[in-house]
């Protein structure tokens, strides 16, 4: 593999991860926000079960800390923590989970979000805060739904651009 083909690959990823971060901050009107789905979640966990050699906890805790930015949280660091144990568990499992057929992958990805989600809870308790509950389920069911196509999407322009 020469430099070049490592360079259009990370590029690629790092474009797949803005096309996310812009999705997350996209304005939504009031009433639709509960049911936003978590596209860095489902880009960052695509990424470390495809090539879990190039996108990994490291990867994992930068993309969780440019949301910690991007969301103002109070807790500069939360968020990348809790996107660090997304992407560890993902590449722990990422033979298994890439075995599965699309629906038990859904199912898998439903259980990694509500563990994260329960962490960033767990934080906003420690510091005292409001926990949003009601968002927390909606959200994470809609991802679960929307795996499948998502996954087909990033698998695509993984294989279009030649990623291994």
């Amino acid at each position: 593999m020469r430099i070049n083909d490592t360079l259009r690959d990370y590029l690629t990823i790092a474009a797949c991860f803005f096309i996310a971060f812009i999705l997350a901050v996209l304005p939504f009107p009031e009433w639709a926000e509960r049911f936003r789905p978590n596209w860095v979640g489902l880009v960052l966990i695509y990424w470390c079960i495809a090539t879990p050699t190039k996108v990994t906890v490291g990867i994992g805790w930068i993309v969780g800390l440019i949301l910690d930015v991007l969301f103002d949280s109070p807790l500069l660091g939360q968020l990348a923590l809790a996107y660090a144990l997304l992407a560890f568990l993902s590449v722990k499992m990422h033979l298994r989970i890439r075995m599965y057929p699309r629906w038990q992958q859904a199912v898998v990805i439903l259980i990694l979000l509500v563990v994260i989600q329960f962490l960033i809870i767990w934080i906003r308790i420690m510091l005292s805060q409001p926990a949003k509950f009601t968002n927390f389920w909606i959200s994470v069911l809609i991802s679960m739904l929307i795996w499948p196509w998502t996954f087909a999407l990033l698998r695509n322009v993984r294989r279009r651009m030649g990623i291994r």
